[in-house]
């Protein structure tokens, strides 16, 4: 079990919180019910913030990957094994492929790069 660094995660109603600020759920037993589920401990802060979503719920987003970033991961990765794959094609047979399948790898190959540059930046400016 480990809490990923700087995702956020929702406590319901618009409330968000970094998971890595977050040191203790409780949840609320008595007067329990929509929009009063758990109790959340943010470091720094006197009072727990009131969550509408349950502790299991919350739980389970600090310590698993949310799906999003596992998929950007995914796609960021076969990016990079096309990039691999065509930095390979050499200059005649792309030479061929675009003239008779009218497919520009070099182009292709460009966009690439500017994805995953993008992609890199993007993760940069997040840590």
């Amino acid at each position: 079990m480990k809490v990923e660094k700087g995702i956020m995660v929702a406590l319901g109603y618009g409330k968000y919180f970094k998971s890595d600020s977050i040191v203790g759920l409780e949840p609320i037993e008595e007067g329990r019910g929509p929009g009063k589920r758990t109790l959340v401990h943010v470091e720094d802060m006197d009072e727990p913030i009131v969550a509408s979503r349950s502790e299991g719920a919350i739980l389970r987003d600090l310590i698993e990957m949310p799906k999003e970033i596992t998929k950007t991961r995914e796609q960021y990765q076969l990016l990079s094994d096309i990039l691999d794959t065509i930095a390979e094609i050499n200059p005649v047979l792309r030479s061929i492929i675009r003239d008779q399948g009218k497919w520009d790898i070099d182009r292709l190959e460009e966009r690439i790069k500017e994805l995953l540059e993008e992609e890199e930046e993007t993760e940069g400016n997040a840590s």
